[in-house]
Parts: structure tokens; sequence; C-alpha cells
């Protein structure tokens, strides 16, 4: 009988601990599929940082390094400079990447980093407890905002990809979503597209994965997913912010 689904190769056996309904897991999947696709696991290091992503080094099947909270960029950085002929990628939080790792963030990405970060913007702090985080919607209600994300006290939410695309540095940036099918199929193509670019070494691609927090947004899974629909892409339009081969194209 044929096998027409199956685990990747690039992820291990271990039970994923996530929250019912959370999609880590798909993206999870779809980087185990661009690794095996691109027969690059052998030479490939994750980098994972503090928040709900700090276990993925249980599930990659790849050599794994622990970054300190938000510092993953720079560690890749440090990993991809010292060992230029292997695949180095970031899989970050909101949270972590857009709060205490903004710094790493931004100057990674203006230095043109050959490396590819996976940036999951679920709008809250996960592991620890739910907490407002910088990408947080206004009047979205967190641990933080009981009462909704004021912007008179609390500013507004940082759009990364926008930000970044305005840097003469990144390759690549693309922010995709992964609340249905059709577009879990174009997060796996961007996901998959950015760690080509390092296999080319185009340098510093981010792909912005928004995605669902069902447990600390209060939601069963279902309804999650509805609100990334209704709420989140609507103030995190989906595309590509920034691609300098399609420039060079003149796409």
């Amino acid at each position: 009988m044929a096998i027409v689904f199956q685990k990747p190769k690039a992820l291990t056996d271990a039970p994923l601990h996530y929250c019912p309904g959370c999609t880590h897991g798909i993206i999870h999947r779809l980087v185990a599929e661009a690794i095996d696709e691109l027969g690059i696991e052998g030479k490939t290091v994750g980098v994972a940082p503090v928040g709900c992503a700090v276990m993925a080094y249980d599930y990659f099947a790849c050599d794994m390094v622990e970054a300190a909270h938000g510092r993953a960029p720079a560690v890749a950085t440090g990993l991809k400079r010292a060992l230029p002929e292997n695949i180095v990628f970031t899989y970050q939080g909101d949270g972590d990447l857009a709060s205490i790792g903004m710094a790493e963030t931004v100057h990674a990405a203006t230095r043109g980093e050959n490396i590819t970060i996976i940036f999951v913007n679920n709008a809250i702090y996960g592991m620890t407890g739910g907490q407002m985080a910088p990408t947080s919607l206004p009047g979205q209600v967190t641990q933080t905002s009981p009462y909704g994300r004021d912007t008179a006290t609390a500013g507004f939410p940082i759009r990364v990809s926008e930000m970044l695309a305005t840097l003469d540095g990144p390759q690549y940036i693309e922010r995709v979503a992964v609340n249905n099918v059709k577009n879990v199929n174009k997060a796996k193509k961007a996901i998959k597209k950015a760690f080509q670019n390092q296999v080319e070494g185009k340098g510093f691609s981010l792909i912005e994965v928004v995605s669902s927090c069902p447990t600390n947004w209060g939601m069963t899974p279902s309804k999650a997913l509805q609100w990334v629909e209704e709420k989140m892409i609507p103030y995190y339009p989906l595309g590509v912010y920034k691609d300098r081969s399609a420039e060079k194209e003149g796409k």
C-alpha cells in the first residue's frame, strides 16, 4: 500500500505538550517538512528560546541549542558565523521576539544575517499565563489588561513584518497564518522558501505565523481559529512584505 501521509523525518516521536487547539504543532510540522524536502536535516541547527517554544528541542530531530529569553537571533548569528555551511533557524514566540528580543531581531535583520526566523504571533504571552504581549490587539483582554489593551497607556501592537521590511538588510519577510487548510498550504511554501534562501546564501528571512492560543484567550479551539480570521488577520494582514529576489526580477 502506498504511503500518502506520514510524520516528517525531521520530527522526533516525542508527544507534543502543547494545549489542545494550539497551532504550534502545525507549525512544527511545516518546518520539519521543509527540512525534509530540502534534505538538510543533517546540517541544520535550531535555536529555541524561552516561552512555549522552549521545548522545541524535544521535537525536532536536528541539533538544537537553547537560548536565553529573546537572544535566539544573537545565538543563531554566532552559530552561523562559526559554522557557515550549516543551516540555522530560530523558533520564537511574540513575547520572546517582539519584546525582550526586539533588539536582537532588528539588528540581525539589518545586518542581513544568513539565518531563518520562524516567528509565532499569537498576540499573548503563552507559557507565563496570558499577559499582554507587544502584539496583543487594541482592546484585547489579557491577564495584565483585564479591561482590554488601552492604547492610550499601553501603546499600539507592533507589526513586526512591516517594521522589518523597512530595513535594507532582510532578504525575505512574509506573514502567513495556519487557521485553515488554504493558509496552512501557503505557510508551508513560505517556510520552505525561507530555508531555501539560506541554502542559497541569500541572507535574512523571517516568516511571521499568525497563530492561536485557545487556553490564554479563554476560547475553544474552533472559536480561537475564528478569532484569528475575524480579529487577528485584519490587524496583521497576510502577505509578502519584502522579497529582494522578486524585486530584482521586477515582480
